[in-house]
């Protein structure tokens, strides 16, 4: 037997596809287009008007504005040297929360707070309402006054100093 003798023969069938049917969305256009422009024939009135008042609803919604009241937001209070605050976290929501207080300003994101040893280490993390004062300012990044170097008044850590973002100060 030769490979031609083995060869199967084979059928080719054309297949035509069926014609798609006419979307139901662009017909609803063509009807109202169509209702739109009779409109205009028959009533043209109306359909200025109509088309003015849509013209006039957008005008106002695209030019009416806010009120003039700034956004109000989380602010920084102006810090004197010596006072007493409490450390509050800005944004943190959460009662048992702490704040970070760190050996040199601007290193607070330098931190991985991942490992539980640094959670609990010496006095880095503390607890919120803890009475502080402030002992000195630092600006960073453009900011007059962003961080404070501030003294635990009560609490275990009494008497330890570390610098602390401005805004957890209260």
């Amino acid at each position: 037997m030769s490979n031609e003798e083995n060869v199967n023969p084979t059928v080719e069938e054309t297949v035509t596809p069926a014609p798609a049917p006419a979307p139901a969305a662009a017909s609803a256009v063509q009807n109202m287009l169509a209702a739109a422009l009779s409109l205009k024939d028959s009533n043209p009135k109306v359909f200025f008007g109509a088309v003015g008042g849509v013209v006039l609803l957008l005008g106002i919604v695209m030019f009416s504005g806010g009120g003039s009241e700034p956004v109000k937001g989380q602010t920084m209070k102006n810090l004197v040297v010596g006072q007493k605050y409490v450390l509050q976290s800005a944004n943190a929501y959460d009662k048992d929360a702490t704040v970070r207080l760190v050996s040199v300003p601007g290193t607070i994101a330098a931190y991985d707070d991942t490992e539980e040893a640094d959670r609990t280490g010496a006095c880095q993390h503390i607890a919120q309402h803890t009475p502080v004062t402030v002992l000195e300012l630092q600006d960073a990044y453009g900011k007059k006054g962003s961080y404070a170097k501030v003294r635990m008044e009560e609490g275990e850590c009494k008497g330890n100093e570390g610098w602390a973002l401005s805004i957890d100060v209260q």
